[in-house]
């Protein structure tokens, strides 16, 4: 199974590994287009009002700009610790097990606008780049990454199943076909039901981290189902594609 979790815009600082070392990544078929990004954040982080025109950031950011300048020489660390918020304190991966652990490290990939997607072990540096950003130069992201990250996702997945808890944004930039999604949504009083963007990381972290800590390994969604309910979620199954997950 592989799990694909959405990034973060907040990440941890530091880290104890070495500098970034492409080859070092999971999915070396993405290489060229991973080091062609990382440049471009690199040489546009000389040029600061056009850094937050590109990246939206505010005056008081300067520190992400920072960081981008710095990706070929800063330390790196695990994706699963670099990426930070509401979804990953729901994961919780600081509280697993050694064993817990190495199992994310085969079961769970991030979505990146800068790397594609990365494992959850690969160690990179803090950055800053969104899914709808658009670098000087470069088209969309989506046009850059879609004509390989959706088949570098497949071949990884290697005929398991995939669970893609990424948000729409990273999804276009590699959709996967005949992954399991999964759609966050809180009931009101009136019986009527909306998305609403904190229960929905908060909620699909709750099930990465089951899919994770349960001993179980699904096949197909019902699968998944079974592991979510036993880790407490309230789910349907709208599809054999698609998993609702009520709040």
């Amino acid at each position: 199974m592989l799990v694909l979790l959405p990034p973060s815009e907040t990440k941890s600082d530091g880290g104890k590994g070495a500098p970034l070392d492409l080859s070092e990544l999971s999915m070396p078929q993405l290489t060229e287009t991973r080091e062609l990004l990382v440049q471009a954040l690199v040489d546009l982080a000389e040029d600061t009002e056009a850094s937050n025109l590109a990246l939206g950031l505010g005056p008081k950011q300067a520190d992400e700009i920072e960081r981008n300048a710095k990706l070929w020489v800063s330390a790196t660390r695990p994706a699963l610790e670099r990426y930070t918020g509401v979804l990953f304190d729901a994961l919780d991966a600081t509280s697993f097990t050694k064993v817990q652990r190495e199992k994310a490290y085969r079961r769970l990939g991030m979505g990146s606008a800068l790397f594609g997607a990365v494992r959850a072990g690969d160690p990179i540096p803090a950055y800053r780049l969104s899914g709808g950003s658009k670098l000087p130069g470069f088209g969309t992201l989506q046009s850059l990454w879609k004509p390989e990250l959706s088949d570098a996702l497949v071949a990884e997945a290697a005929g398991g199943l995939v669970v893609d808890l990424r948000s729409g944004t990273y999804q276009q930039l590699g959709p996967v076909p005949g992954a399991i999604i999964a759609t966050v949504l809180t009931e009101q009083p009136d019986g009527s039901r909306k998305v609403v963007s904190h229960f929905n990381k908060h909620h699909k972290g709750l099930l990465a981290r089951a899919l994770i800590v349960s001993r179980a390994e699904p096949t197909d969604i019902k699968g998944v189902a079974r592991v979510a309910s036993k880790a407490g979620l309230t789910v349907e199954t709208a599809s054999d594609g698609e998993l609702i997950i009520l709040t």
